[in-house]
């Protein structure tokens, strides 16, 4: 069976092509993103720390992230199991996760208490909120930050 390539506009980095097993599905989508279930994961050609979620169906929606480990070694998300039963998770493949990076007039900060749990076998994704006890908002590094200038 063939692989099916298709198109998606994005605002940020003009049409990109992407096979349609590529796209990550969250069926109960990211807070605050309404209608936003599907995404494509991909790198960042100039800070190889940095990927992007970039919206399948809403060209403007691009979510800078990151691996929280890379930050924050001792980094651990806590949820009750039922919140990843749909995730399809098999105990040898477990999950990847993710977290999203804000920038504001001062800092980059690290959103820890709401990851992103992705299976990339089946495809799906889950936003969860931890109940580790993780800040909403980690900045990675003091002042100023490398990433102002490419995130």
């Amino acid at each position: 069976m063939g692989r099916r390539a298709m198109e998606i506009p994005t605002s940020r980095f003009g049409p990109i092509e992407i096979e349609a097993a590529d796209i990550l599905h969250f069926p109960e989508g990211l807070a605050g993103l309404d209608g936003c279930l599907d995404w494509v994961f991909l790198a960042d050609s100039m800070n190889d720390a940095l990927g992007w979620l970039q919206s399948a169906t809403h060209e403007e929606v691009a979510l800078a992230v990151v691996s929280p480990r890379r930050f924050v070694p001792d980094f651990q998300v806590r949820v009750p199991r039922r919140e990843l039963d749909a995730l399809e998770l098999e105990p040898a493949h477990g999950a990847h996760v993710l977290v999203i990076v804000s920038k504001n007039d001062r800092s980059i900060t690290l959103n820890l208490k709401a990851p992103l749990i992705i299976n990339l076998e089946r495809r799906r994704g889950r936003q969860v909120v931890s109940l580790a006890d993780q800040p909403l908002q980690y900045e990675p590094y003091g002042q100023p930050s490398p990433w102002k200038k490419t995130a």
